[in-house]
């Protein structure tokens, strides 16, 4: 059997599969106080290893590879992983990124262009995120269409609280908005997605880099347009900033999808909606879609991604 472990800063989600892939269980424990959070997570762990003490693979979810660029997920993801590990030592145990989709994708798109010496002393490139997602799509999308991964092209939308788009060429990605850190890309619920770093130096020396970090990762986005990060609740409201906020969120997207259109030379088998926002309100979908004519002929497909499942899929795939 396989449990596949997702930490996140305020819940602990888990499945249990089988080994054809076949969900057994799953279950989702909220802790919204961080003081309480390992214990929870200890008894959550215990209570998974009586009902199912068969359990000979674990995989981790964790957002990035370098600790210091996710401290709001990464340590309660490692924290998974240490005490998983004393309470299943028999298990085999494997981290997956959510970058690790991405690590081969094309220099032209994964360097940045600054000096060499910094890059290669900070590891700085383009890691993206969501990864676990956008390949669950690809390969389902592969399923519906009945065509071969490698011979399919592809722009992948999750769409949640976080944000990304990514272009797919023949099965692999080829670009993705999200780059260093999650903050790059898309306008989301209360992240900024791109800004000119210009606006960056500028409130760093006006407030300081951690007040700054705050608000990037928590008071920007459709947050700071129009006072809400619950898209839920801003697609019924009418009022001047709620619409701004749409049309900054849709326009933002479009660009992108225009962008991902023309690097796959127009030639675009599907494009893949995911995400509570995007596979959840059609409404969204249509202001995504309206008026993007070089649309018209590809197919729109809409599915419910499963990060757990494709973890599942991979620690089955790895050679040990």
């Amino acid at each position: 059997m396989i449990l596949v472990l997702n930490c996140g800063s305020q819940s602990i989600k888990w499945k249990v599969f089988d080994k054809n892939l076949n969900l057994i269980s799953e279950g989702k424990k909220d802790c919204f106080k961080k003081s309480y959070y390992e214990q929870n997570l200890k008894k959550e762990l215990k209570k998974i290893k009586t009902l199912y003490p068969e359990i000979k693979w674990i995989g981790h979810r964790v957002v990035h590879p370098i600790d210091e660029l996710a401290p709001l997920h990464n340590p309660f993801e490692r924290l998974g992983v240490k005490i998983a590990e004393k309470e299943f030592p028999q298990a085999k145990q494997k981290i997956i990124y959510d970058t690790d989709f991405f690590k081969n994708l094309p220099d032209v798109s994964q360097i940045y262009p600054l000096p060499k010496n910094l890059v290669k002393k900070y590891s700085i490139r383009r890691y993206g995120f969501h990864g676990i997602s956008h390949q669950y799509l690809v390969e389902k999308a592969a399923e519906i269409l009945k065509k071969p991964l490698k011979k399919l092209n592809l722009i992948t939308l999750h769409l949640g609280g976080g944000c990304s788009m990514t272009a797919i060429k023949n099965g692999q990605p080829i670009d993705t908005s999200m780059g260093f850190t999650p903050l790059e890309g898309l306008a989301m619920m209360t992240r900024s997605g791109d800004l000119d770093p210009g606006i960056l130096i500028f409130l760093t020396k006006k407030i300081g880099v951690d007040k700054l970090e705050e608000i990037l990762n928590h008071q920007s986005g459709l947050k700071a347009i129009c006072g809400e990060s619950d898209f839920r609740k801003i697609l019924k409201r009418k009022d001047k900033k709620a619409e701004l906020a749409k049309r900054i969120f849709i326009y933002r997207i479009k660009k992108y999808l225009s962008a991902y259109f023309g690097i796959l030379k127009g030639k675009v088998d599907a494009v893949v909606f995911s995400g509570q926002i995007g596979a959840g309100y059609q409404q969204t979908r249509k202001m995504i879609l309206k008026d993007l004519p070089f649309l018209q002929k590809t197919k729109i497909l809409v599915i419910k991604t499963d990060e757990e499942y494709q973890i599942a899929k991979t620690l089955l795939t790895t050679d040990y």
